[in-house]
């Protein structure tokens, strides 16, 4: 397969497959002309990092994720610690944003929004004083 077919198929632009290459997450092999001979098994990969990746996890974290899904005598424990470290860092995301929410919200509530150049909006954002 070449290029186009593979970012078809595994819904991943050329752009990012060609990255990954360049970093090592796929090694496709080279045609006598030069050109990427993509196999099913680098389809696949490039699908489960494609997956990896809309799940936020990192670069590095795929390049464990696809070592651990390549070895056939790893530790399912193994694989469970990454994705829950992962989950864990995904719901303090989820809390700072709530927290943002919940500020900006009582921001938005304590401004008239009228004609009136006070604004508590304004004003927190400028005081040195408020984290």
């Amino acid at each position: 397969m070449n290029i186009s077919d593979v970012a078809q198929k595994s819904g991943l632009p050329p752009k990012t497959i060609r990255y990954y290459e360049d970093i090592g997450l796929i090694k496709p092999p080279r045609d006598t002309n030069g050109y990427r001979a993509f196999r099913e098994t680098d389809m696949h990969k490039l699908t489960f990092l494609g997956r990896a990746r809309a799940l936020g996890f990192t670069i590095d974290d795929c390049r464990t994720l696809l070592a651990l899904w390549e070895d056939r005598q790893r530790a399912s424990a193994d694989v469970r610690a990454l994705a829950t470290g992962h989950l864990v860092q995904i719901e303090a995301k989820i809390a700072d944003l709530k927290a943002m929410r919940d500020t900006l919200a009582t921001l938005i509530d304590a401004c008239a929004g009228d004609g009136r150049p006070d604004c508590p909006i304004l004003e927190t954002l400028g005081d040195a004083n408020t984290p």
